[in-house]
């Protein structure tokens, strides 16, 4: 079939997809993805995901940052020499200030910084990837609920057709125009019906409930939807090379690379020497007690000329101590530690690479899979619509073929069982063109809440990354959320 033709049954099957008649009260499938696009826990999830990561940044940030510490020490010491009887009771209390500052690491910091930013950037890609997910999902859960509820009403209707050849069999067979083998039989049909009508409501049952796990309300009344046609890329090798350009999962994995190989470089650096400076100030009190025994000479009195008496001795002293250094650490041998550690990371790095590889081929199958169920679908509808048509045409023949005793109630429940098919068929077609469309906008990465035009508010995650990658100091989220221990 020529690609125009296709083009313009997709057009057509605007108004083929309105399952339902629609209501200003109805809600529309847009409506349903911004509600999924705002509402989704999990969406919502990997939003504060990437705001943890953002602040790997200013963490790695912090090596180039002086470390500033306040220290305070306290001491008692008692001494007592037997010999002479003499004790000593020493106390010492210090405090002061302790900066260091690392000089140079081997580059660690600032390679630890890149590899924290392109974590960043992968983490956004991902987060991207994720949206896209939800909108798909939100999309085939808003379809299937449209097409469950479109096969348990024609499952009713079918049900209420076979009840209704159930009484008229038994009519015939009281007048004799029948047999029981007719009833029999559009019983048997009715009780099948019956039981398809129950797995039809409960199929519907579940819809409903995926419908509310993703877009987070009650399914009530859905308008009927139409393919993404604009989103399309005129042919596959265009969507290939789209895709291959622009879509998230494939660029996440890209800046996993970037991440990896600058942790490389850091893992490097460990075997570098390392400077680092430091600076104190300090005060110090010291104060002691010493004390001896009362010693008298003999035949003398305490007080007198002569004597001499023990006693107690107490000096204080206070010192001031500034002191600045440099200290350079040389590694020369660590256990085998930092060269493992090195080792590690460049197959780090080499596994990174293929999962770009792996992200492309999983991307071209997506789009393959999504473009052909796409077209098959359109072709699909066309010739159901003409299997619905002829099997409605083939039911009336039969039925009154049966009123005039050509045809028999089996032909008839067969006819209308041909029927039924046909009509789920439909409806199962209707629901796969649109969902493919919505699949093959997410394999070309373009299934985002702009491209769409979704009336939300887009959640930029550069915002909050731009507000933290160079924070200093403070205990409070950018969106305002304080310490539950410490005051902001």
């Amino acid at each position: 079939m020529p690609r125009a033709r296709i083009r313009l049954l997709a057009v057509l099957l605007a108004s083929a997809t309105a399952f339902l008649p629609q209501s200003a009260s109805a809600e529309s499938i847009f409506g349903a993805l911004s509600k999924a696009y705002e509402f989704n826990s999990e969406l919502n999830s990997a939003r504060a995901g990437v705001r943890v990561t953002d602040e790997d940044v200013a963490i790695a940030k912090s090596g180039y940052r002086p470390t500033v510490a306040g220290v305070a020490d306290a001491d008692y010491t008692s001494r007592t020499e037997r010999q002479d009887d003499v004790g000593s009771r020493i106390a010492t209390f210090s405090f002061g200030v302790q900066i260091n500052q690392t000089l140079f690491d081997g580059f660690q910091t600032r390679n630890n910084v890149r590899s924290a930013e392109a974590s960043v950037f992968a983490a956004q890609e991902n987060l991207r990837n994720t949206e896209q997910n939800i909108l798909f999902n939100a999309a085939s859960a808003y379809m299937d609920v449209i097409r469950d509820r479109r096969i348990a009403a024609l499952t009713e209707q079918n049900l209420a057709f076979l009840s209704e050849q159930v009484r008229a069999a038994r009519s015939r067979l009281e007048v004799g125009e029948g047999t029981r083998t007719d009833v029999a039989q559009a019983e048997a049909s009715a009780a099948q019906a019956e039981a398809n009508l129950a797995s039809a409501r409960a199929q519907a049952q579940a819809s409903a409930a995926t419908y509310r796990q993703i877009v987070g309300t009650e399914p009530g009344q859905l308008d009927g939807a139409s393919p993404l046609s604009k989103l399309l890329p005129r042919s596959i090798e265009q969507g290939q090379a789209v895709a291959l350009g622009q879509h998230p999962a494939i660029q996440a994995t890209e800046f996993l690379v970037d991440a990896t190989a600058y942790q490389v470089k850091s893992a490097e650096g460990a075997l570098l020497p390392q400077v680092s400076a430091s600076a104190g100030l300090q005060r110090s009190f010291t104060n002691t007690v010493t004390s001896s025994p009362q010693v008298t000479r003999e035949g003398a009195f305490p007080g007198l000329p002569g004597v001499t008496t023990g006693g107690r001795t107490e000096s204080s002293d206070t010192t001031d101590t500034a002191s600045i250094g440099v200290t350079l650490n040389v590694p020369i041998y660590q256990g085998g530690r930092a060269s493992a550690q090195v080792r590690q990371a460049k197959e780090r790095l080499g596994q990174a690479r293929i999962e770009v590889d792996v992200a492309r081929d999983q991307v071209r199958q997506a789009l393959t899979t999504a473009w052909t169920q796409y077209f098959a679908s359109i072709e699909a509808v066309q010739a159901n619509r003409e299997v619905v048509a002829a099997a409605q045409l083939a039911l009336s023949g039969v039925t009154e073929e049966r009123n005039v005793g050509q045809r028999t109630t089996l032909d008839v429940l067969e006819a209308q069982a041909d029927v039924i098919t046909a009509q789920i068929n439909l409806a199962s077609a209707q629901r796969d063109v649109v969902v493919a469309s919505y699949a093959i906008a997410s394999a070309t990465g373009a299934l985002s809440a702009e491209r769409l035009g979704l009336n939300v508010v887009v959640y930029r995650p550069q915002e909050h990354f731009d507000a933290v990658r160079d924070k200093w100091f403070g205990l409070r989220t950018p969106d305002g959320r304080c310490s539950d221990l410490l005051p902001c």
